[in-house]
């Protein structure tokens, strides 16, 4: 079974101009089938401060009104990925730029009001993979940003790290999927002001004591709830760090591994 590498970068990397060139040369240099999936949130803050809209930020999430989700799609669909587009073209790398609404590939639903209202925020529910499919065959990478759709015409605010874990685990009936998680740390880290300290491997276990210890909190929760969800869902490899990592299997970074039974 062919290998699908399924990439997932984030602001710290595209708001950095070195830093997204070196990594556009490197993923493009990737021969086997690949998906980018890309967040942008800083960008999208800048933008809202130049327009006069309020950013309300609900336990570390962004709250997506009309007004805020204008702003998304016109920063992530827009400028981010069709500048990122023209970068993997630069490169030689045939790219095309996707939000879940694009081919009906990634379906949501607006998510439900408990105690907290994140206005326009997306939960995924399906993914569809046959458009995509036929681009891989013809050696065309998609590229995601932060979007999806309800079917019913509305855009949706959808975690990036959502997506790239979603695509993963539809895909992997049909690739051995593998899903990185590239961002300026070298992984999770034992101690925050220690890039050297390294967690090389993450399981249930360790994982809760962790949490726990408080070493693993605030925005790497999702992150790694995430990785839990893709590596027991099929999903082959599922690893956070640098980017090197994809190139260089001994660069240090975490690997997520799955509940044995």
């Amino acid at each position: 079974m062919e290998t699908l590498k399924i990439v997932k970068i984030g602001g710290n990397i595209i708001n950095n101009p070195t830093a997204l060139e070196s990594f556009i040369q490197q993923f493009s240099s990737i021969k086997t089938p690949k998906i980018l999936v890309h967040g942008g949130g800083t960008l999208a803050t800048e933008m809202a401060q130049q327009l006069d809209v309020k950013v309300e930020m609900i336990e570390g999430r962004r709250k997506t009104n009309t007004d805020t989700l204008d702003i998304i799609t016109m920063v992530y669909a827009g400028k981010i990925n069709k500048n990122i587009i023209a970068k993997l073209q630069e490169n030689h790398c045939n790219a095309l730029g996707f939000t879940g609404a694009d081919g009906n590939t990634i379906v949501a639903i607006k998510r439900p009001v408990t105690h907290i209202d994140y206005g326009f925020a997306g939960d995924v529910v399906q993914v569809n993979t046959e458009v995509l499919q036929t681009l891989l065959h013809h050696h065309i990478t998609p590229v995601f940003c932060a979007l999806t759709h309800d079917k019913n015409g509305q855009l949706l605010n959808t975690n990036a790290d959502t997506i790239a874990s979603e695509l993963a685990i539809a895909f992997a009936k049909l690739y051995q999927t593998e899903l990185y998680y590239c961002f300026e740390k070298s992984g999770v880290l034992q101690d925050v002001n220690d890039e050297h300290s390294v967690i090389e491997n993450i399981n249930a276990k360790n994982y809760q004591a962790l949490i726990e210890n408080n070493i693993i909190t605030d925005g790497m929760l999702p992150k790694l709830n995430n990785c839990f969800h893709a590596i027991n869902k099929q999903v082959r490899k599922v690893c956070i760090g640098k980017p090197e990592m994809l190139f260089n299997s001994n660069v240090k970074h975490t690997t997520i591994q799955a509940v044995k039974n």
